[in-house]
């Protein structure tokens, strides 16, 4: 059921519902605020002015506790050490016999069209790797006969912003490295089973058993890269699946033009040899300040929700580190609960607090988390779903996240009115209605073909920051 209320019905409504508060100059009753959100403006605010900037994020870390993760220890990779050869091999073999059955039984959303589709969005990426272009692909300062670009990390990073922009980011930010805390981000070991060392030397390099990274190097550009809203809504489908692979495909071509970016500049840029390489992505977004963790325990923005996806590139060139945020979004996460209660296999936790305690090795301790089961997730994905599921991105309320006048009054509410969190929840399953956790997609695959369609799928109106 669709409801369409206008800004006083939608706000009498909340009142009548028992807000019972005032907001404070700028909020969601300040009419200049308004003015901000309408979709008619032609131009949009670099964040809404709820999402405020914070010294600490609202996860909180135990540095001393937390140490360098081996990337091979995920249920990505390592999800054999977990259930065993005999099992994963089974698991395997259901996974391809459920797609099989699935296309063969004509199942919105594993149609002949699907499959097209997804194996259509995993081919023309450019080459993915640690170092990037080689020196000669590059036509570095020192060939063109002029000096290397020097300006103020400030300066720095607002070119960078503004290229990886260009280049198809959707937000950007910036870690620095320190040995004692951010360091610990950046894995042991990468799913090849390469080390990655950090090294007093001038240049990086890569030999059969190490990638080196030197010390020197002591930034990280964190950015996203989205996926399509109404594509993730078909989940568990390979409709909603191949979405995932589009955006790892896109980043690949993002990441080496940004790696050639740097190098024409003067400046290594060192990156993922594969997916989910380097470092723990989802960690520097948050100290990167592109959005706050969530109850499935992944990066979860006020743009794009959880629609995206999050990757890193170390460099030597200074940049002025941008800071975590605080927009109410683990807070609203806590009181939520709603894509716990969608996984089929109760994989996220239903807990009222983040923990501690982590609930296996793929879990990465040091920091306070609604830790998931990885185990159950990936027995659904293989023995059911056939695909990567993503059911828990698809329910969330901030999957909707988009300048609709409603939806910016539910985000500045939960940023700044924690009272009415549960407001926003039970507004969300009004507009929204159950979700199908059997197995069955949220919205029809089929309507999906025939919708108009954004480039990508995506909205590319969000995050821009205007001259």
């Amino acid at each position: 059921m669709a409801i369409n209320l206008t800004r006083r019905e939608f706000l009498k409504d909340l009142g009548l519902m028992g807000v019972g508060v005032t907001l404070a100059p700028g909020s969601v009753t300040n009419a200049s605020a308004f003015g901000e959100w309408d979709r008619e403006k032609t131009s949009a605010p670099a964040r809404p002015p709820w999402i405020k900037t914070v010294d600490k994020p609202t996860t909180e870390i135990n540095w001393e506790q937390m140490k360098r993760y081996d990337e091979r220890n995920t249920c990505r990779g390592g999800l054999v050490k977990y259930i065993g050869q005999e099992k994963l091999d089974a698991w395997t073999k259901a996974s391809a016999a459920a797609l099989d059955k699935y296309l063969k039984e004509n199942k919105p959303g594993y149609t002949l069209k699907d499959v097209a589709l997804q194996a259509a969005s995993g081919v023309g990426s450019g080459p993915q790797s640690f170092l990037g272009p080689s020196d000669k692909e590059i036509e570095t300062p020192e060939k063109r006969g002029v000096s290397k670009w020097k300006v103020t990390p400030e300066e720095a990073a607002q070119v960078v912003t503004a290229a990886l922009r260009h280049l198809g980011a959707a937000t950007v930010g910036f870690v620095e490295l320190d040995p004692k805390t951010t360091e610990k981000l950046i894995y042991i070991n990468d799913p090849d089973g390469k080390e990655l060392v950090f090294s007093d030397v001038d240049q990086p390099a890569e030999t059969d058993k190490q990638r080196i990274i030197p010390r020197k190097a002591r930034w990280v550009i964190v950015y996203t890269v989205q996926m399509a809203r109404e594509a993730m809504y078909r989940s568990p489908t390979i409709l909603a699946s191949q979405t995932t692979g589009l955006t790892y495909t896109r980043n690949r071509n993002i990441q080496y033009r940004i790696q050639t970016f740097l190098r024409t500049l003067g400046y290594m840029g060192l990156a993922a040899a594969s997916t989910n390489a380097l470092g723990i992505a989802p960690a520097f977004g948050v100290l990167a300040g592109l959005g706050e963790m969530s109850r499935y325990n992944r990066l979860l923005t006020p743009e794009y929700g959880p629609m995206v996806r999050v990757f890193p590139v170390v460099t030597d060139l200074p940049l002025a580190p941008t800071k975590p945020i605080n927009a109410g979004i683990m807070e609203f996460c806590k009181a939520c609960k709603i894509c716990a209660e969608a996984c089929p296999t109760k994989a996220l936790s239903l807990a009222d607090e983040p923990t501690w305690e982590v609930q296996g090795g793929w879990n990465n301790p040091g920091h306070k988390a609604f830790f998931e089961n990885s185990v159950k997730c990936r027995e659904y994905q293989r023995n059911v779903a056939g695909t990567n599921c993503g059911i828990c991105f698809g329910v969330c309320p901030f999957a909707s996240a988009d300048k609709a006048l409603v939806h910016q009054i539910a985000y500045s509410l939960i940023a700044t009115v924690p009272a009415a969190n549960g407001i926003v929840k039970a507004m969300h399953d009004l507009t929204y209605g159950p979700v199908d956790v059997n197995g069955n997609p949220m919205r029809s695959p089929e309507a999906w073909w025939k919708m108009d369609l954004q480039d990508y799928g995506i909205d590319t109106t969000q995050g821009r920051k205007d001259a």
